[in-house]
């Protein structure tokens, strides 16, 4: 099931926060998207993914971890929610009441049918634009990881990542995620 564009008109924030609770929507470039629920196999990947940062994290006190559903306001034209995300412990003020109020320090996003052109090429390139510092790109269903590094103003692949292989991080040194076990 393909996500769905709501209309042609612009959104703002605004317009973003009046909606119904019970979808989830993301605002890229104006554009409001809803997003179907995602599969169990998505949520299984996301949660073991999501438990080895957690850990991580939490016991190298380096910040916080979120998962979807949460909002992360770029601008007034951009507010997604990522599937998974870390802020630093320097950055955690850019953690408001309602939204996360700026770039997260990485984020992560399972690929799935319905969001591998959002994922892969709209949200990729606002992410860029708005310095996410790395940004992983999981593929559930191909047992593989993209990890790419923010240089300058775009994405540069750092390294793709096989079922077999440990994913290391740039932004979070000393992590290494053996993807057997996010995929075994």
């Amino acid at each position: 099931m393909a996500s769905a564009v709501v209309t042609k008109r612009k959104y703002t924030y605004a317009d973003y926060v009046q909606l119904p609770e019970d979808q989830r929507y993301e605002l890229i470039e104006g554009e409001l998207q809803m997003a179907p629920a995602p599969t169990p196999l998505h949520q299984r990947v996301s949660r073991k993914i999501e438990f080895r940062l957690e850990q991580f994290v939490t016991e190298h006190d380096l910040g916080e971890v979120f998962d979807a559903p949460c909002d992360v306001y770029l601008d007034e034209e951009n507010v997604v929610q990522p599937d998974l995300f870390f802020i630093r412990r320097e950055r955690l003020g850019i953690i408001g009441e309602r939204n996360i109020q700026g770039a997260p320090d990485l984020v992560i996003e399972v690929v799935s049918e319905s969001s591998a052109y959002r994922d892969l090429v709209r949200k990729k390139r606002l992410y860029a634009r708005f310095g996410v510092s790395e940004y992983w790109v999981v593929f559930p269903e191909d047992r593989a990881v993209e990890v790419y590094v923010l240089r300058g103003q775009r994405f540069r692949l750092q390294g793709a990542y096989a079922e077999d292989e440990v994913l290391e991080s740039t932004v979070l040194p000393g992590f290494r995620l053996p993807l057997k076990e996010i995929f075994g």
